[in-house]
């Protein structure tokens, strides 16, 4: 069995640091690289890009909402032309960037609310999967696992990504337990370890409220932005391929 480790990185801005890339990078095989509207600026996404591509680590953006203050968290009223043009924008750049230094997009995951939105709202899905469509129709459409916007790049025809997260808690439905309720964020590593195992292995997770969600796990996501985040990586790689999982890139 294969799966891809995913992280978000490139979130420092100017003076303002956050996370450890350097070291995430050498336990994860997919980088969702910010694009400058939630975190990120012209010099982090170079360098960035330059760390992947240094330690053989595929290259993906990560668009989000206008939102620099809310670091790309907060819901925005937008309409779906805005949003088309804005992830056209950060997306453009990412991969003309990547190809300046050598590398080549692999992939488009959303950020933060964009994602969460895009999830269960069709139009917001719709305007960023025509967007990245008209990129490059080759490109691989990262999302979260049993959501509307994964349903909506195939529809359109393009290759899709099935994202489960490790350190974050499922409602019923499938979709996350908001930040902003206790139980949402899972920090003990061990346990975070055993969910992934079993998403891969059963495709299924136990909700916070006990229920069995059934669930296709391609793409791991840890968040670069947990202060654990070095620890969790290096630790999840670890168990999965003590127990025969093999860790690659999606397009590798």
């Amino acid at each position: 069995m294969k799966v891809d480790i995913n992280s978000d990185l490139g979130e420092s801005f100017g003076n303002y640091k956050m996370g450890n890339d350097a070291e995430v990078m050498k336990y994860i095989t997919s980088a969702n690289i910010a694009c400058g509207f939630h975190a990120g600026d012209p010099v982090v996404i170079e360098h960035t890009i330059k760390l992947a591509l240094e330690n053989k680590v595929a290259i993906g953006a990560h668009p989000a909402y206008p939102d620099l203050m809310g670091f790309g968290r907060r819901s925005m009223n937008l309409s779906p032309k805005e949003i088309k043009a804005y992830v056209l924008y950060q997306v453009g750049a990412l991969k003309a960037m990547s190809e300046a230094l050598g590398g080549k997009l692999q992939h488009v995951k959303a950020h933060g609310a964009l994602y969460n939105d895009a999830a269960v709202n069709k139009s917001i899905s719709t305007a960023i999967v025509e967007a990245v469509y008209l990129i490059d129709p080759e490109l691989i459409f990262m999302g979260l696992a049993n959501s509307e916007m994964l349903e909506v790049a195939k529809k359109l025809g393009l290759n899709t990504a099935s994202e489960v997260f490790a350190d974050r808690a499922y409602i019923k439905s499938g979709t996350l337990v908001s930040r902003a309720l206790p139980g949402a964020v899972i920090h003990d590593t061990n346990i975070c370890n055993e969910r992934v195992l079993r998403m891969i292995r059963e495709g299924s997770v136990n909700g916070i409220d006990g229920s069995d969600i059934k669930i296709k796990a391609e793409s791991i996501c840890i968040h670069g932005d947990n202060p654990a985040a070095i620890e969790m990586a290096s630790s999840l790689k670890n168990h999965l391929e003590i127990h025969g999982i093999i860790i690659q890139a999606l397009k590798a």
